[in-house]
């Protein structure tokens, strides 16, 4: 899937004035000890990583009509609100195993379903194949982030842009392909063909690998996960920015280069 990313292209202007932190209250003062750059010089970009679930498209949308139409397709009987409340809480943990080393891939998008059918009496004489007919499904239901799509055609031909993330290859490449992202972008990394997940160091050494040269000081990723897009990006000594639409606190001691609350802010900071 991967294509090799366009030459030749303008490198923009992302200007970061100062690094604030979050609270409850809104902006505090900077944090020390961050990469801030000094007021009115700006950073030099030549790459920007997308995650995909949460940050360009609304994954809770895809997921709640996939859940739906599983519990229907195996004739589980009704899925309530409630119970896909529960699964989308059940489902965040068992990730975030995932993005601590904790359990395989495997384990998790099994576990999760067993966790929810425990829970609510479900029987479900084959939880493997429900979690595969999900992956399928989870493709059929394309929902944008506000504004996502038209900043990623608004960067096209000026910056050159990837996509990188940790969902399964079989619902990765659907939603892409159907959403119009696949042929937006420059490349799609998914963690399952580079061979680690986010926010493994050796995921983003992979996807660098295959980069052409493209410094890491001039790459910039953004992305809602403050487990994995954020730390990954940390760890990999690239740019920060997090997607934050519901104006959450930033958590204590964790660091970002920028907060955005809509992805065509994203646009604003580029010079």
């Amino acid at each position: 899937m991967n294509r090799q990313h366009r030459t030749g292209l303008r490198r923009p202007v992302l200007c970061f004035l100062i690094l604030y932190s979050r609270t409850d209250a809104g902006y505090t003062a900077p944090i020390p000890g961050n990469r801030n750059e000094k007021r009115g010089e700006g950073m030099k970009v030549s790459a920007v990583l997308w995650d995909v679930d949460g940050t360009l498209l609304n994954f809770h949308a895809s997921e709640r009509q996939a859940v739906r139409t599983c519990f229907d397709r195996f004739s589980l009987g009704p899925c309530s609100d409630e119970m896909l409340a529960d699964y989308a809480r059940i489902n965040l943990r068992w990730w975030q195993l995932l993005e601590r080393g904790e359990r395989t891939k495997h384990e998790i998008l099994i576990g999760r379903f067993r966790e929810l059918f425990d829970k609510y009496g479900i029987s479900c004489e084959d939880v493997v194949e429900f979690n595969d007919e999900y992956q399928i499904r989870l493709g059929d239901t394309i929902v944008f982030e506000p504004g996502a799509k038209e900043t990623v055609l608004a960067l096209r031909g000026r910056v050159p842009q990837f996509a990188v993330t940790n969902g399964t290859k079989t619902a990765q490449q659907r939603k892409l392909a159907r959403s119009g992202l696949e042929a937006l972008l420059d490349a799609v990394f998914i963690s399952e063909d580079v061979g680690a997940e986010k926010p493994s160091r050796q995921f983003f050494d992979a996807v660098f690998a295959r980069l052409g040269g493209i410094p890491r000081d001039e790459t910039v990723i953004v992305g809602d996960s403050l487990t994995s897009d954020i730390p990954g990006g940390i760890n990999a000594g690239i740019r920060t920015v997090w997607y934050d639409p519901k104006g959450l606190p930033l958590p204590e001691g964790m660091r970002v280069d920028a907060v955005i609350r809509s992805i065509p802010e994203v646009l604003a900071l580029m010079d």
